[in-house]
């Protein structure tokens, strides 16, 4: 069985004068992302089967990233390439502590439509992955968006979310962001939140509030990542504290979708009665497996270049 993920593909042009910002910086280095394309890279790197629905244009970024996927063994047949629009751009700045602030100079992927998911098979589908905050702004993927996760209920399909919030999307319009993120929330089987989200999503202001909100009014499990402190899980109206391992962080970026891919790939060769029999047991230590994987992936430059070592050893 097969792990879809749908949403953006795009270029991150990564500042490589560390510590300085987009405006001071002046050095770029050009790396494949988005972050549905890293889940579904971080899948097949794990050895999982997967397809990627995205967008890119038909110019030389989005030829790349077609390659690049193809190269994990990501399918990417449901990879469609736009004559009237560019490839995305996500121009990323790296502080010295391993975060980033980036912007978007958005282009094809957002112009994904619900008549090119209609013809999408699902027959052999068990998981549809949701992943960017992307898909919530104006335009065709919204709708597509929403179509896919119509047909994903409708066929009883596995359904996983990461809202991926990016402040400089939505400054204007948060609530649209909110609104939106929590039709997914509460039809989805998984979803990942950072501590950030949880919090924004909720309107509360500690994490255990979150925590205990999004228990009352989902009935997914759900993580909770905390960086260095690993996640807090809601498994049947409990919450659980799940470690991450040391590392000394290069670059984030990507952590949360290897986090996510490493969750999924563990998921895959399950059917859906054995997910939903697993025991509070079983989810910590797949939890763990995905606080591993996504601790591993930020001893990296750019997520693509972590995935590369991404492997089952990581679990270990």
């Amino acid at each position: 069985m097969k792990i879809l993920c749908i949403g953006e593909a795009l270029i991150d042009m990564i500042c490589t004068d560390k510590g300085k910002t987009l405006v001071q910086g002046e050095n770029f280095l050009k790396k494949p992302g988005g972050a549905p394309t890293n889940v579904a890279a971080a899948i097949a790197a794990l050895g999982g089967t997967v397809e990627l629905s995205a967008k890119v244009g038909n110019d030389p970024f989005g030829k790349q990233l077609v390659e690049v996927m193809e190269d994990f063994g990501v399918s990417t047949r449901w990879m469609l390439q736009d004559n009237h629009y560019f490839t995305t751009f996500a121009f990323v700045s790296l502080m010295l502590d391993g975060e980033r602030d980036f912007v978007f100079n958005r282009g094809a992927d957002g112009q994904l439509t619900k008549e090119e998911i209609e013809v999408i098979d699902l027959a052999d589908v068990s998981i549809i992955h949701f992943g960017s905050a992307t898909a919530f702004l104006p335009g065709p993927l919204q709708e597509a968006y929403k179509r896919l996760l119509q047909k994903a209920m409708e066929k009883n399909i596995f359904i996983s979310f990461d809202p991926n919030y990016r402040h400089l999307l939505f400054k204007d319009n948060t609530q649209t962001f909110i609104d939106q993120s929590w039709h997914f929330l509460r039809e989805c089987n998984f979803f990942k939140v950072s501590d950030e989200e949880a919090m924004l999503i909720t309107g509360c202001g500690t994490v255990k509030e979150a925590a205990d909100m999004l228990l009352e009014k989902t009935t997914a499990v759900f993580t909770i990542t905390l960086g260095k402190e690993g996640a807090l899980v809601g498994i049947n109206k409990q919450t659980y504290t799940v470690p991450s391992i040391p590392v000394k962080p290069i670059d984030t970026t990507g952590a949360g979708d290897a986090f996510v891919g490493a969750v999924l790939y563990q998921l895959s060769g399950k059917t859906s009665a054995e997910i939903a029999g697993l025991a509070v047991g079983d989810w910590q230590t797949i939890i763990l497996n995905g606080n591993k994987a996504g601790a591993r992936t930020c001893e990296y430059l750019g997520a693509m270049e972590a995935f590369k070592h991404l492997n089952k050893q990581v679990f270990d």
